[in-house]
């Protein structure tokens, strides 16, 4: 157990070091002109244009790094700081929500697993902490590791959506660093920047799948020490 401290701690570390980095080249790239006077939105409703896509709306959403593609009603939400900023970091946070919903009208495979977990992922948000503890207290009091066996299958669906969503992000930033290049979005003083910016985003992924899968070995560890005691 305590390897498995040494390991919560740094990933806690981590998360913290890799949201920092984020916000710190979010507001960086933020005070960089994109140098054609086109906003966020004017960013993300060309990228959907030369897509051929158009039946997926551009809108605001409040907020701070708020900024999704919401597949059910086909909408790029943008965040107030992304939606009318014509910064570097604006058009790469523009560019890698639409590259979502390229990839929706694509029918890639990931996104669709993905969307397809969101229920479980959702069932599991509210109630897999309670089964969790309830199986730990059931296991440690009447040794019966059941509940807990069930706690883990929830929370596994959890970690194979952190897992799903790697692909699926990162694939949406390639998509996206590919267009403002080939549409002369950004140019050779910008676009490493925007690259800089999408990449720390992505560090975020990988940090959360990797402490959803030490936190589900954490648990399978207590499962299997009370299957054996």
């Amino acid at each position: 157990m305590n390897s498995y401290w040494i390991l919560f701690i740094g990933i806690t570390l981590a998360s913290w070091l890799v949201s920092w980095n984020l916000k710190r080249k979010f507001k960086e790239y933020s005070q960089i002109p994109l140098g054609n006077g086109m906003t966020g939105k004017d960013v993300a409703e060309k990228m959907l244009f030369d897509s051929g896509i158009n039946d997926v709306k551009v809108i605001s959403t409040p907020g701070s790094l708020t900024d999704h593609y919401n597949p059910m009603d086909k909408t790029v939400n943008l965040s107030d700081a992304v939606y009318d900023n014509g910064s570097v970091a604006a058009a790469a946070v523009a560019a890698h929500e639409c590259g979502h919903a390229v990839q929706h009208a694509k029918a890639y495979a990931p996104l669709k697993l993905r969307s397809a977990l969101v229920p479980a992922v959702n069932f599991a948000s509210q109630y897999v902490s309670w089964m969790l503890l309830g199986g730990i207290l059931v296991l440690s009091i009447f040794k019966n590791p059941v509940v807990l066996f069930v706690g883990i299958i929830v929370f596994a669906m959890t970690t194979l959506f952190s897992l799903v969503t790697l692909p699926v992000e990162i694939d949406a930033s390639q998509r996206a660093l590919a267009w403002l290049s080939n549409a002369g979005i950004t140019n050779v003083n910008t676009h490493d920047k925007a690259q800089g910016a999408l990449k720390a985003a992505a560090y975020t992924y990988v940090v959360a799948a990797l402490s959803s899968i030490a936190t589900l070995a954490y648990y399978v560890m207590i499962f299997l020490g009370g299957r054996r005691n």
